[in-house]
């Protein structure tokens, strides 16, 4: 596969619907290599790689976070800001069933249910963000205003650093 050419999935169909220019990017997928991999095969700041991870409160109801690369989410600070108990990740199996997509490949574009998507405020002080286009492999980049007017996100604040990191 060239740069010129590269998978229509459900989210590029979307992306396309809405009239957002994008960029696809594609890169050799490592196994659990994640944003690092992404950020480093496309010569990018990895905190402009945007994370889609679907999660679920403790009535099992599943949401979308989106998160910069470089961070993890605090499900304490955002169960609280939800008025929930616990928020946690989806189990990967339960994850794709919410999503129609694969791990590793998962986009908040197009997904097989429609679910509410929390973002990280600082996400949109980014003119370009890199976010999956769908497939292990191939992200797309955007412009994050973009993403706030297709998706509608509810911005939050719940970034933290990963361990080990100071």
């Amino acid at each position: 596969m060239n740069k010129d050419t590269f998978p229509v999935t459900t989210a590029i169909r979307v992306l396309r619907a809405q009239h957002v220019p994008f960029i696809p990017c594609l890169y050799t997928y490592e196994v659990h290599g994640g944003t690092t991999v992404s950020a480093r095969e496309l010569g990018v700041p990895e905190r402009s790689v945007i994370k889609t991870l679907v999660m679920e409160d403790d009535g099992k109801k599943p949401l979308i976070v989106l998160m910069h690369g470089d961070c993890e989410v605090s499900t304490k600070s955002l169960a609280r800001l939800l008025r929930v108990k616990t928020i946690q990740p989806c189990a990967a199996d339960v994850a794709e069933k919410h999503s129609g997509y694969q791990i590793g490949g998962t986009s908040p574009f197009g997904t097989r249910k429609a679910l509410p998507v929390y973002m990280e405020r600082s996400i949109a002080d980014l003119p370009t963000i890199y976010i999956n286009g769908g497939k292990r492999g191939f992200l797309v980049a955007i412009a994050s205003a973009d993403l706030i007017r297709v998706l509608r996100p509810t911005l939050v604040e719940v970034a933290v650093a990963p361990l080990g990191d100071d």
